[in-house]
C-alpha cells in the first residue's frame, strides 16, 4: 500500500533505528506521530522533520490506549526498548538480567493490548521490533535475546486474538539480522563482543558483511509496509547485503 497520508505512530522513534524508519516514512510522505521519552530529542526530531510528538513512558499502559485512541493510526511500529545491559551470564546480575524484560517486553504487552482493545481499525498493521537474537540467541547480553524472542511469540498471539475477534489487524515481526553500528543497542553489542574477541568495533561489525545504517533500515520497513507481497507474512528479517527476507517459523 501507498504510505502518502497514512498515520504512523513510532515508539521510541527520535533515535537510532526508530529515528532512521521515522525519516524514511517521512520521505514517502507518511503523516508521522513519534512517541519517546526523551523531550528535547523529540523538539529536535519535530523541528528537522516536521513530525507529531508526544513526549510518554512506552511502558505506560494508559498512555498506549490514549495514543492509539487519539491518533487512530493506520500504521504501528513498536520500536521503543532499553539498550541491554552487556555480560556473561555467570557475571550478571537479575536486575541486569531482566532490564530488557521490564522495558521491550513490558511495552510490547501494553501496545499490543491497546491495538486490540481500542482498538485499530480493520487493516491496521502493528510492527513489532525484533532481532536476530531472538533465534540465534546473544551470549553477552543477558535476557535481551529471550525479550526479543518473547515480542515475537506475543505478536502471533496477538494475530491470533485479531482473528478470534475479526479485528482484521494484522501484526507482523521486524527482525534485523545483524548488529547495527551507530545505535545505543548495536554500540553495547557490538563493543562487547568485540573486546571479548580481542578485536576492534569495526573489525568485528565487518563480520556481519554489508553495513545496515539506521535510514537504511527505515527504507526496508517501508518496503515491508509499501510491497503487497509482504502483506500477508508475520516475521521479516532485514540484513545490509540481502535486503528482506522472510522468516518461516520464526515463532512457535
Amino acid at each position: 500500500m501507498s504510505l502518502k497520508d497514512k498515520k504512523v505512530v513510532v515508539t521510541g522513534g527520535s533515535r537510532g533505528l526508530g529515528l532512521g524508519l521515522v525519516e524514511a516514512l517521512v520521505a514517502h510522505g507518511a503523516s508521522v506521530t513519534v512517541v519517546a521519552r526523551d523531550a528535547d530529542a523529540l523538539a529536535s526530531v519535530r523541528a528537522r522533520l516536521g513530525v507529531a510528538t508526544i513526549s510518554a513512558d512506552a511502558t505506560d499502559a494508559t498512555a498506549a490506549h490514549r495514543i492509539l485512541a487519539q491518533v487512530g493510526p493506520d500504521i504501528v511500529v513498536l520500536n521503543a526498548g532499553a539498550t541491554p545491559r552487556m555480560g556473561r551470564i555467570d557475571q550478571i546480575s537479575w536486575a541486569d538480567f531482566t532490564a530488557t524484560w521490564e522495558t521491550d517486553v513490558k511495552a510490547g504487552l501494553y501496545w499490543l493490548q491497546a491495538a486490540l482493545k481500542v482498538p485499530l481499525k480493520p487493516g491496521s498493521r502493528v510492527l513489532v521490533g525484533s532481532s536476530g537474537a531472538a533465534l540465534n540467541g546473544s551470549a553477552l547480553s543477558g535476557g535481551y535475546a529471550g525479550a526479543k524472542r518473547m515480542l515475537l511469540i506475543m505478536a502471533k498471539y496477538a494475530n491470533g486474538v485479531s482473528e478470534q475477534n475479526g479485528l482484521g489487524i494484522r501484526f507482523q515481526a521486524i527482525v534485523p539480522m545483524q548488529i547495527i553500528g551507530g545505535t545505543g543497542v548495536g554500540e553495547a553489542g557490538a563493543n562487547a563482543y568485540a573486546r571479548a574477541a580481542g578485536i576492534k568495533t569495526e573489525e568485528y561489525l565487518a563480520r556481519f558483511g554489508a553495513p545496515m545504517p539506521p535510514r537504511d533500515f527505515g527504507e526496508k520497513v517501508v518496503s515491508v509496509l509499501d510491497d503487497p507481497k509482504y502483506a500477508d507474512g508475520f516475521a521479516f528479517g532485514l540484513k545490509g547485503d540481502t535486503g528482506i527476507t522472510m522468516l518461516e517459523g520464526a515463532a512457535a
